[in-house]
């Protein structure tokens, strides 16, 4: 099982080192700096930190020293081509993925408003896909919870790095299979209860807000709906909507299985303007049968005057399946490692989470 945790936050980037099975709190890094997203590359080592200085920008920094050294590297931008019909700037670095083992260098970014942006230089400069940014649909593209629509998931096959499917709240999801040359739509089945009936189905529409796909089998991919939980057992093709699941549908956070795609967890609470834990009462849902059936998971949770809401990138899964991490918007941290089944709360006391990430 992993033995680092790394955790973004509104004030910093904290690292948690596991020793003799205690989990300890380093000191933290870019203290009192928002960091939006934080990633290490399985392929080197290196780390990356988002940062969102607000007035100052979006910010993008590199440690190949677990955190001793940093080094600013090039932020995503969009060219000056773009902002014909609008100011576009990077307004946050919401998401970073790696590509596959055989693609030294190549770093994937998904930001607010919805550009995807390549690399292939570990961060040392970023191009746009433009082949994405100018599909006809991406003008109907909405914000959800931000005043801009964004892309906050972006899944690579690891055995083929040229398919990659990306999640966009709003603005649906869409596959590529050439490396991000094209794109098509991967909506078919999911539901928007939030427009007009007749325009539900639509691709452009859906607030997917999280996509995850496991290792095992990239081709089944699970969302995190606004409207629900979904599942896709042929690369997005068709969804199937999960219904029978309790106390709530609703949430931001998933994880699947790296090795099992029919394991998945999710973080319910109630919808829309509330956003807190049904009921008050903090659990994980557990799904090991492809969602056939669904478990509440709360065991060293809080069961009572809760109101910690776990934001999309705010739960991760280590390589083993096992070690599980979760922090919430009041500063919250839970590892749990038995898939589950016990958490043990590491604090209550960080800045709010933005995401969790298990050193691989």
């Amino acid at each position: 099982m992993a033995n680092r945790l790394w955790v973004a936050t509104r004030k910093g980037l904290f690292r948690l080192d596991c020793i003799e099975g205690k989990w300890r709190v380093r000191d933290p890094y870019f203290l009192g700096d928002p960091v939006s997203y934080v990633l290490q590359d399985s392929r080197d080592g290196a780390v990356y930190a988002a940062l969102d200085l607000g007035h100052f920008g979006v910010k993008l920094h590199r440690s190949t020293d677990a955190g001793a050294h940093w080094e600013e590297m090039a932020t995503p931008a969009f060219p000056k081509e773009t902002s014909e019909e609008k100011d576009f700037n990077v307004k946050l670095l919401w998401c970073l993925m790696p590509g596959t083992a055989d693609q030294a260098g190549r770093l994937w970014a998904g930001t607010i408003p919805g550009g995807l942006f390549r690399s292939d230089d570990r961060g040392a400069s970023w191009k746009l896909v433009n082949s994405l940014w100018n599909l006809p649909e991406r003008k109907q593209w909405q914000g959800g919870g931000y005043d801009e629509p964004g892309i906050h998931s972006i899944c690579i096959d690891p055995n083929n790095g040229a398919c990659i499917t990306l999640g966009i709240s709003t603005g649906g999801v869409w596959r590529s299979t050439d490396d991000g040359g094209s794109w098509v739509p991967r909506g078919k089945g999911l539901r928007a209860a939030y427009v007009p009936p007749e325009l539900s189905g639509l691709n452009h529409v859906q607030d997917a807000h999280a996509i995850r796909s496991s290792a095992a089998n990239p081709d089944t991919l699970w969302c995190q709906h606004h409207n629900g939980i979904f599942v896709s057992k042929n690369a997005g093709q068709d969804w199937a909507e999960l219904t029978e699941v309790s106390p709530s549908v609703f949430g931001f956070a998933l994880a699947v299985h790296p090795k099992n795609p029919e394991t998945a967890w999710f973080v319910p609470a109630v919808k829309d303007e509330k956003r807190v834990p049904v009921g008050a009462r903090l659990v994980v849902n557990r799904t090991r049968d492809g969602g056939q059936h669904f478990e509440s998971l709360s065991k060293g949770l809080p069961g009572e005057q809760c109101y910690d809401l776990v934001y999309r990138h705010g739960l991760d899964v280590d390589e083993s399946g096992s070690q599980l991490a979760m922090g919430s918007t009041t500063g919250g941290l839970w590892i749990s490692e038995n898939g589950g089944d016990d958490w043990q709360e590491i604090s209550s006391h960080f800045p709010p989470v933005y995401a969790v990430h298990f050193a691989k």
